[in-house]
């Protein structure tokens, strides 16, 4: 998933600039910065990426166990993330998420955002989107790493090891106060949900990891300066780790989290740039109430888009229309329709003037997240039985390079 800030979190007045007139200034120094941030990677070639679909051949999915929510913390550069989204009963739609990330292993900085969509329900009269994003002070992990607090905001995980509770009073207008609780078994496609990175696959010098909780009962609510949003109703959760520079791992992104009255369905797609061969790598899973009926990865679950429209605005190839499929020995689930753009994120729209003109004259782009809430229909072929279901869709479509 692409993380919706810059890994060094720049959202609040704490923000960074460096001045392209100070006299210790040189292209020398703009150079070294160049390669120390890494915005260009030598071509190594798709055999350089171990892709998690490999596992799946032996093992479809894994059940996850509380150690396995622990933070990892990595030394070394990376964005690490949990995510969790919500599908109101009411038709609100919206996401809470902690982001910690660690630049070149010499600051850390962990980031809270909120985000309830606009005109996401005829019960809520908010014509815009609400969209905090706040640095957080403080920040600190339980003994075994899997409880987070920080000044006026907590993640805590109960000790079955089945409930999330998420607070925060950082932004005083949005105060969140959630609880996830898992219906489903947490799981990761494959052995451990980890793809890697590097030319030696004993010594990877990267990873992409993904465990789900696909589907959740959500309680409480998020208080904006419009009054409650209760976000009683269904959930998703995410834990992320992009264990090396995001731009490496991935140059572009689609997400899916389809939340129905009987399934839930996820999907999560990124696509490695041109140094790794431009290689997708696609994993999801098909959950009800009763438990996962369907986890795997590409090819047997993939993304299309079905129809490109473009944006106006810029050379991005901005998807029209999208179909979702997954596909198991006793299990097909189709998931298409046409889009609507409800918002679109620039990625770089926080960067400090000073990186946003590093990356962007290296990679002469602009990133965008493409967001999308339709209500579309699921198609579930489980053994012989078959069934057509309307649910909630938000999907993310993220271009980087």
């Amino acid at each position: 998933m692409a993380v919706l800030d810059d890994p060094e979190g720049h959202r609040s007045d704490q923000k960074t600039e460096i001045s392209t007139t100070n006299s210790t200034y040189t292209p020398t120094m703009f150079n070294w910065v160049k390669q120390t941030v890494g915005v260009t990677e030598p071509v190594y070639g798709p055999t350089a990426i171990q892709s998690v679909a490999e596992q799946t051949k032996d093992t479809p999915w894994t059940e996850i166990t509380r150690a396995d929510h622990a933070w990892e913390c990595m030394d070394s550069t990376n964005v690490e993330c949990k995510t969790f989204y919500m599908t109101s009963d009411d038709g609100h739609i919206g996401m809470v998420q902690v982001i910690y990330s660690n630049v070149m292993g010499i600051r850390t900085t962990a980031q809270f955002s909120t985000k309830i969509f606009a005109n996401s329900s005829e019960n809520d009269p908010r014509k815009e989107h609400l969209w905090c994003s706040d640095n957080l002070s403080n920040f600190s992990f339980s003994a075994d790493k899997t409880n987070f607090k920080a000044d006026g905001c907590s993640m805590e995980l109960s000790e079955d090891g089945k409930t999330y509770t998420v607070k925060s009073t950082i932004n005083k207008q949005s105060v969140v106060n959630l609880t996830f609780t898992t219906l489903t078994p947490g799981c990761v496609v494959g052995k451990d949900g980890i793809s890697n990175f590097g030319t030696d696959p004993e010594k990877p010098w990267g990873r992409m990891r993904h465990a789900f909780w696909p589907r959740c009962k959500v309680e409480g609510s998020i208080m904006t300066q419009q009054g409650p949003v209760d976000f009683t109703g269904k959930g998703l959760f995410i834990h992320a780790l992009q264990g090396m520079k995001p731009h490496f791992a991935a140059a572009k992104w689609n997400f899916c989290d389809f939340q129905s009255p009987t399934y839930s369905a996820i999907l999560m797609e990124f696509t490695t740039p041109p140094s790794y061969g431009e290689t997708s790598v696609a994993v999801g899973c098909i959950a009800t109430d009763d438990g996962i009926i369907f986890a795997g990865a590409s090819p047997v679950t993939k993304v299309e888009h079905t129809e490109v429209k473009g944006d106006a605005d810029n050379d991005w190839p901005e998807p029209g229309a999208i179909k979702f499929s997954w596909e198991g020995a006793d299990v097909k689930a189709e998931l298409a329709g046409n889009l609507t753009r409800v918002d679109r994120v620039d990625v770089m729209g926080e960067l400090p003037k000073f990186v946003k003109q590093i990356v962007a004259g290296a990679a002469g782009t602009k990133p965008y997240i493409y967001q999308y809430t339709p209500k579309l229909v699921i198609k579930v072929k489980n053994g012989s039985e078959e069934k057509e279901e309307e649910g909630q869709l938000f999907m993310e479509s993220t271009f980087i390079s």
